[in-house]
Order: C-alpha cells, then structure tokens, then sequence
C-alpha cells in the first residue's frame, strides 16, 4: 500500500508541473489610434501599396501587441513566452496549468485557450485513435536523378507565360520551412544571388538571423520556384524575389510552430510579400494532447489555419501543400492545407495522374479541398550541393504552384488575390467536376491569362481555342481546352488569301506572325472534327 502511495504522490506531483502550451488572449491594443494614423510605423510602403492596390483598409489587426501588455506576461511567475501575433492579439506562452490560468487575473487578458483543448473550460473531451506518426515536413524521398524540369513547367502551360517574359519578376514570395541550409552557396542559387533576389529572411525557431541552416526541405523547395540550372533546372517563377523564414522546427512536433508560422506571415505582410508558400501540415504532435482529429480540418480549428485567412484578408496568396497522406491512416489534407481562403495542391505523376500519396479532400465541412494540383511524383529539384534530382511530395507540388501563381500575378498587377486565385481554379483541368484528390485539377496558366485579359467569352466547360494575345505585335499564344492536344491553324488576309499555315500542339502553343504586315487576319482552326474560326488584328 505505501509503495502505491509513493507512486501515486509521484503522479500528482509531475501533473502539477507538467509544461503546457497555451494562447493568451488580449483584450485591446491602448495605442491603435496612433499606429493607424502613421501607417508606416507599422508596415512597409510595398505592404501599404499592395493594400491600396486591392482596396483593402488598414485595421486594428494591423497594429502591433502592446508591449507593456507582453512584459507584464513574461514577468508572471512560471511563464515564457516564445511567440506573439498582432493579428490575433496574443501571445503563445508555455508554462504549468495553474501558471497560466493565473494569467486571467490580469485586467488586460480577455481569455486563454489551452493547446490541450481538454483543459479548456467547456470543450468537449478529445479522444480519437492515434494513426501512426507521420513526417511533418512532407517525406520528400529524394532519388538522384539528372532530369529535365520542363514536364512540371508544361503541365501549366506555364511555358507560355515564360515566354512572355512573366517569370515572376517584380512580385516577392516568401518561403515558410523548416531551413535553407547550403541556399547562399549552391550552383543552383546563384542566379539568385548575383541578382540580389533573395531579399532577406529569419530563423523564428531560433530567434536567429541565419536563415541559411536548419534542414535541407526548404532548400529543395526554393528550387522549384526560384533555382536555376541551365538545361537542368528553371524554377516556376525564377526571376522573383524571395524571403526565407524557418518556423519549422525539425526536432520537435509541437503547437508553438503554428504560432511561429503566423508569426512569419505577419512579418511577411509587413514587408509587403506578394505569395507565401508553405510546405508544410500538421494534424499529430509529440504529445497526443495537442493532436487534431480530421473534425478539425474545417479551416476554424486550427491556429496556423486561422492565420492563413488573415494573410489573405491582407492581400496575399497562401499556397499551402495538401499533405502526403493519402496511403496512411490519416489518409486526409493537414492543416493550414483546410483554410478557407489556402490555394491547397495536391501532387500527380509526370503522367497527370494523381500521386497514390497525396492527401485526399475534402475540408471536414465538405468544402473542395485540395484546390488544385501540380506535379508532385517525380518532381526535379535542387540538393544542398547544387545537384539536380527528383523528389515525392506535395511538398513540391505547392512550390511549383506559387512560382506560377507570382509569374501568373505578375502578368496581371492589377488584379485582387481574389481573382487570380479563381482564374486559376477555372483554368483547371476538371472545374466543371471537381473530385477529392486534384480538386478543379490541373491549372492551364496560359488560359487564366487569356481569360483574365479579356481575349475570349468562356463557357465553363473550357471548349474553345483561345488567341491571344489580340491584337498582337508577333507572338500569337493559342490556349488549349482540355481534350485537345494538337491543332492545324491557317491564316487568312483581308483578300481570302492564305498567308500562313501551322501545326500547333499544346506543349509548344506559339505562332510567330513577324513575317506578316500589320492588319486584320482571320483564322481558321482545325483538329480532327472540330472547327473554329475566327480574326485575328496584328498591330
């Protein structure tokens, strides 16, 4: 009986200093005026610019944590604070059960909501089985392998827009992962530094400046976007600037990432950033008290989910990794993937079809999820060392996306976040029906473009061949419907006379029309049965 005592004292007393994570919730920011009345004290002219070019006002989101708030909290016995949001006006604090519930005495805490959600006062209690523990940052298995990245590229018909010059040049995406070791050597990124694209970055897991450490994930992920190896590897948007932020941490699986994630997105706003991309998900964590359950996918739920709704509501465009779960237990998209307003991807093979291990939708209220899907299977990408390889995962389908999403953006800077997210989707290989696996599929950057400038009517089904752009100086770009692979095109002058005739197909969809003298042309389509004509003005 004693020796049952002593264990049992043993219990109670490890439960009374047990470290728990909580956010603290404040109730005001006492300086809001001043802040709203100087906004550059707060953020960026390029983050005020692009607000003003989306019409989106400044709020009290936007205003710093009051800082006597914060040192009041750290000065609480027990307590540490390791991350703090404006956006949400809180801080994430560690500490025991009772140290943090202390906190609510103070006048200027609204309420605290427990990680452990069985400790918040009315939640229901989480219970669930425990699927096995999964790699939060993607499980990219690397296979070395010299390739081409052209197939990633053209699966988008990003092509087109690259050859338009739109290869993100002007826009700023800013990379949340878990480190960028080997980023400021490698072969791979030197275009990049020679022309000072990589703008600057932080390890918020450290609270470090070297951003340049940490694992190597955020390294293969750059290079979807922004390597460059001359007949290797050309990244979706290599002429964007970036930042890099580590808010990954890759020894530990615990809720304060989520927390440092939002942390970075608000200094990526505050800098003005264009895209973030994210490449990680989180459903488990080293504590099973801390894990969500699929319920939970349903874009209010989880902290970092919550902040990708705020980033957009700013003005930015979250692509987020749908998650590789699709073979195991958990089988569904991670958090931030489930956020209302995430551009979630999924991953296919070279071949379009969907990776066996790309995380299936939908949200847990039934919302189409993942968005869309790029090549996600056999990927090519950079190592630390500069060498070209291949690698699985969302984690790289998400990259490739945002690349195009920026060089998409930039063709077109004075559309709202909004817009060009729904192009995209409607430029999508199956928008007229939408499944749980590539969602409305497989973007055609190309004819977001076209439909965004205006060169042709639609219908939803995508059954028309578009040309543009009209009028043209000498480059006619032909976007392809889905079914169409390959096209015959004659063109005729004003007399009825055939003045040129082209074979286009949809991996090279560009006729040069430098040899013709301005006028008015008409055109005349052909591919198997189908017909359409139509004019054509060469300025």
């Amino acid at each position: 009986m004693k020796r049952i005592f002593v264990i049992c004292l043993l219990l109670s007393c490890f439960a009374s200093v047990a470290q728990e994570d909580a956010w603290v919730y404040l109730t005001n920011k006492p300086n809001a005026a001043g802040y709203l009345s100087d906004p550059l004290s707060m953020l960026t002219q390029r983050a005020i610019d692009r607000r003003n070019a989306q019409n989106i006002a400044l709020d009290n989101k936007d205003v710093p944590i009051h800082q006597p708030y914060i040192d009041q909290v750290e000065a609480a016995n027990g307590i540490t604070v390791y991350a703090k949001s404006k956006w949400f006006n809180n801080v994430h604090v560690r500490g025991t059960y009772e140290a943090i519930q202390a906190l609510t005495a103070l006048s200027f805490v609204d309420h605290v909501d427990f990680a452990n959600r069985n400790l918040n006062t009315g939640n229901r209690k989480v219970s669930q089985k425990r699927t096995k523990k999964f790699n939060k940052t993607m499980e990219t298995e690397t296979i070395f392998n010299y390739g081409s990245s052209l197939n990633q590229i053209q699966m988008l018909n990003g092509v087109t827009l690259h050859e338009q010059n739109y290869t993100g040049a002007g826009k700023v995406i800013a990379v949340m992962d878990g480190g960028f070791p080997e980023v400021s050597t490698a072969s791979t990124f030197s275009r990049l530094r020679d022309n000072n694209q990589i703008l600057g970055g932080y390890d918020f897991v450290n609270r470090s400046e070297d951003f340049y450490s940490g694992i190597s994930h955020g390294t293969m992920v750059l290079s979807t976007m922004g390597g460059y190896k001359n007949n290797q590897l050309v990244g979706t948007a290599p002429d964007a600037s970036y930042y890099l932020f580590i808010t990954e941490d890759g020894d530990n699986e615990g809720p304060l990432e989520l927390s440092l994630w939002v942390e970075a997105a608000e200094e990526a706003d505050r800098l003005g950033v264009d895209v973030i991309n994210t490449s990680l998900g989180y459903t488990q964590f080293d504590n099973p008290d801390y894990d969500f359950m699929y319920s939970d996918m349903d874009g209010q739920t989880a902290f970092i989910s919550k902040g990708v709704d705020v980033a957009y509501s700013r003005g930015m465009i979250c692509v987020v990794s749908a998650g590789n779960e699709g073979l195991s237990d958990w089988h569904y998209i991670s958090a931030p993937a489930d956020a209302t307003h995430a551009l979630s991807i999924g991953a296919v093979n070279p071949s379009e079809i969907p990776a066996g291990f790309s995380s299936y939708g939908p949200a847990a209220d039934g919302r189409i999820k993942p968005d869309v899907a790029a090549q996600g299977q056999q990927a090519v990408i950079s190592g630390t060392t500069g060498n070209v390889t291949t690698g699985n995962g969302t984690s790289f389908s998400g990259p490739i996306m945002a690349g195009m999403v920026a060089s998409l953006w930039q063709a077109l800077p004075g559309k709202t976040n909004e817009q060009i997210m729904q192009y995209i989707k409607e430029s999508g290989s199956i928008y007229n029906n939408p499944d749980d696996r590539i969602g409305y599929g497989i973007p055609n950057f190309g004819l977001a473009l076209a439909t965004a400038l205006g060169t042709a009517s639609f219908s939803q089904d995508n059954t028309k061949f578009v040309f543009y752009p009209n009028p043209t100086q000498n480059r006619l770009n032909v976007a392809f419907p889905s079914g169409f692979a390959e096209a015959n095109v004659s063109l005729f002058n004003a007399m009825g006379q055939k003045v040129m005739e082209q074979a286009v197909n949809s991996s090279k969809p560009v006729i040069s029309m430098d040899k013709l003298q301005s006028g008015i042309y008409l055109y005349n389509l052909q591919t198997g049965t189908y017909s359409q004509s139509g004019k054509l003005v060469k300025e």
